[in-house]
C-alpha cells in the first residue's frame, strides 16, 4: 500500500467514527429529552414495549401526533363552568361515590374534548394526554382501572374515593389556563 491509500483509509476512517459518535451522541441527546419530557411516563412506555428504542419511537410519534393537535386552553366561562362541575361531583360523593367517579371520568373527557384532544378509545387518550402531562396519566389510568371495577361491582368505597383523588389530578392540570406550549417554555427558564 502507498502513503496515498494509507492517508485516504485513515482519513475514510475518522470520518466514520465521527459519523457514528455524531449519531450516538443525538440518540443520547434524543434519549434524554424524551426522559425528561415524559418523566414516568417514560418508564412506563418501555415497560410496556419492553425495549427503550421502540418506546422512544412510540413517545416521539405521541409527541408528533399532540403537536398536529389544536390543543387550546380553557376560556374563563369555560374553565368556571367545569370547575362548578368538579364541585358539584366531589359533592356528590358523600351520597353516591359511584355516580361521582362516573360523573368525573366523563368530565375529564368533557374537558380534554373542549381543549382539543380526540377522546375516542382511553388507550388513546393516555397516549395524547402523557405528551402535555405526563406526570398524572399514571393517576389517569389507576382512576380508569378503579372505575372499570367499579362498573363491575367490583371496588370499595375507598377505591372510589382514590379514583376521585386521581381524576382530580388530572382534572386540575387540565383546567391550566396556561397552553402547553407556553407551559413548556415557562418550564425551561
Amino acid at each position: 500500500m502507498n502513503t496515498t491509500a494509507i492517508v485516504i483509509l485513515v482519513i475514510v476512517v475518522v470520518v466514520i467514527a465521527i459519523a457514528l459518535g455524531a449519531v450516538v451522541l443525538l440518540w443520547r441527546r434524543r434519549s434524554l429529552r424524551l426522559r425528561e419530557q415524559f418523566g414516568p411516563e417514560y418508564k412506563h412506555a418501555v415497560r410496556q414495549y419492553g425495549d427503550e428504542r421502540k418506546a422512544e419511537a412510540e413517545l416521539a410519534a405521541r409527541e408528533k401526533r399532540v403537536h398536529k393537535l389544536e390543543i387550546r386552553a380553557l376560556a374563563p366561562e369555560e374553565h368556571s363552568r367545569f370547575a362548578d362541575a368538579w364541585r358539584k361531583a366531589q359533592t356528590r360523593f358523600v351520597d353516591e361515590p359511584s355516580k361521582a367517579v362516573g360523573e368525573a371520568n366523563g368530565l375529564i373527557k368533557e374537558v380534554m374534548q373542549t381543549r382539543g384532544y380526540p377522546v375516542g378509545d382511553f388507550e388513546q387518550r393516555t397516549a395524547d394526554i402523557s405528551v402535555d402531562h405526563p406526570n398524572v396519566v399514571t393517576n389517569y389510568r389507576a382512576a380508569h382501572y378503579i372505575a372499570s371495577r367499579n362498573n363491575k361491582g367490583e371496588a370499595t368505597t375507598e377505591d372510589l374515593r382514590q379514583a376521585m383523588v386521581h381524576y382530580r389530578s388530572l382534572f386540575e392540570e387540565l383546567l391550566d389556563t396556561t397552553e402547553p406550549a407556553k407551559k413548556e417554555a415557562t418550564h425551561e427558564r
